[in-house]
C-alpha cells in the first residue's frame, strides 16, 4: 500500500508547510511521511486526515 499524504494535501492545495501548521506536525515529518522514509503512527495518520477532511483509509492506496 502507497501512503496518499502527498496527493491528498496538493489536491487542497496546501503546502507542506501549511500542512505542518495545520497538524501540529514538524515540516520535515510531514516530508519524511510523504516520501515513505517513516511510517505513520495511527495519531499522526488520524490528525493528517483530520486536517485534509478525509478518513485515515482514504490516504492510502489500495
Amino acid at each position: 500500500m502507497e501512503i496518499l499524504i502527498w496527493q491528498m494535501r496538493t489536491a487542497r492545495g496546501l503546502s507542506c508547510r501549511q500542512l505542518a501548521c495545520l497538524t501540529g506536525l514538524s515540516k520535515s515529518t510531514i516530508n519524511n511521511l510523504e516520501n515513505q522514509k517513516i511510517s505513520p503512527t495511527l495519531d499522526e495518520l488520524n490528525i493528517i486526515s483530520k486536517a485534509l477532511h478525509c478518513k485515515i483509509s482514504d490516504l492510502y492506496s489500495e
